[in-house]
């Protein structure tokens, strides 16, 4: 599934240091695209920001006051952003889902290394991850950058369209090389390394069939690796044969690597600026919502995570 990359970027904002974090990128996400940013509140929800509980007035004064600080702080560093902020009476979960059916991307927040954070705990974060029927990003918190960002906006403020974890010089995008059910994911990739001039490493993953799954005339073709490595290789370069006649400026890392999928595709983001994973929109009810290689994705990455629908 893709859709065009010129709707509102819609980031969730809590006030917790993760969702801001998600709010510097998706800043500078939209800064790129040119295209509006909405900082979205549910002020239903208490912020992981407050001591104790609040009363509904001062919830909302709250909130009103986080999102018109957010909004001067964003606008003072991306002069340019069209950015504004909406409160809602919906739950998170409602209100992100509900805002993804008419957004080119969603971003949340994410301590990374475990479980995902913020608008944004677990029992949100994932919801929205499985429901959401656009592009979804999580952003981790740097915690030196963090730490010290006061500082270092006040030194060197950021330039326009620069995130708060702008490094790295490749998009990393996972490749099952089935039929059609990369296109979403691919079609992210490289448009978004086009955009920003990125290289793309479409990582595959393959394990030789067991031997135990062979007769015994058929274990010397189970040994020969070398022939299964050939025919992941032609089913990697088929994938991506279409991206790269569509965006021939795009420099492509063919990366091919025996063993799981999860840390094969973890093992090859140490330049990555963004890591690309897909997710079924129609999974099997008492199937996850979100398969493993995605949740491993989420919680160990070293690098922000676009997870992306597809049929």
């Amino acid at each position: 599934m893709s859709r065009p990359m010129n709707g509102p970027i819609v980031v969730g904002l809590d006030g917790s240091p993760e969702s801001r974090a998600a709010a510097d990128w998706a800043a500078g996400e939209a800064s790129r695209r040119e295209v509006p940013l909405l900082l979205l509140h549910s002020w239903t929800a208490q912020s992981l920001d407050l001591p104790i509980a609040q009363d509904g007035p001062n919830k909302q004064r709250w909130a009103q006051q986080l999102l018109h600080e957010t909004e001067a702080d964003l606008r003072s560093r991306h002069p340019k952003l069209d950015v504004s902020g909406e409160l809602v009476a919906e739950q998170p979960v409602q209100a992100l889902t509900d805002q993804g059916d008419s957004a080119s991307l969603l971003v949340l927040g994410s301590r990374g290394y475990g479980a995902v954070a913020g608008f944004l705990m677990g029992s949100v974060s994932l919801p929205v991850l499985a429901r959401a029927t656009c592009p979804t990003v999580t952003v981790r918190l740097d915690k030196h950058l963090d730490k010290h960002r006061d500082k270092a906006v006040e030194a060197t403020p950021p330039a326009a369209g620069a995130g708060p974890r702008d490094s790295g010089t490749e998009i990393v995008v996972g490749v099952h090389g089935t039929g059609r059910r990369d296109d979403a994911s691919l079609a992210y990739a490289f448009s978004t390394a086009d955009a920003q001039g990125l290289t793309v490493r479409a990582v595959h993953a393959w394990n030789p069939p067991p031997l135990l799954a062979y007769s015994q005339a058929m274990v010397p073709l189970a040994n020969d690796t070398e022939t299964f490595e050939s025919e992941h290789r032609a089913l990697l370069a088929e994938s991506l044969a279409p991206w790269r006649q569509q965006y021939p400026d795009v420099p492509v890392v063919e990366h091919l690597d025996a063993g799981p999928a999860a840390p094969v595709l973890l093992a090859a983001t140490a330049q990555a600026r963004l890591l690309v994973v897909g997710r079924r929109l129609h999974r099997h009810p008492l199937a996850p919502k979100l398969g493993p290689v995605t949740h491993a994705a989420l919680h160990h990455a070293p690098c922000p995570v676009a997870v992306i629908p597809h049929d």
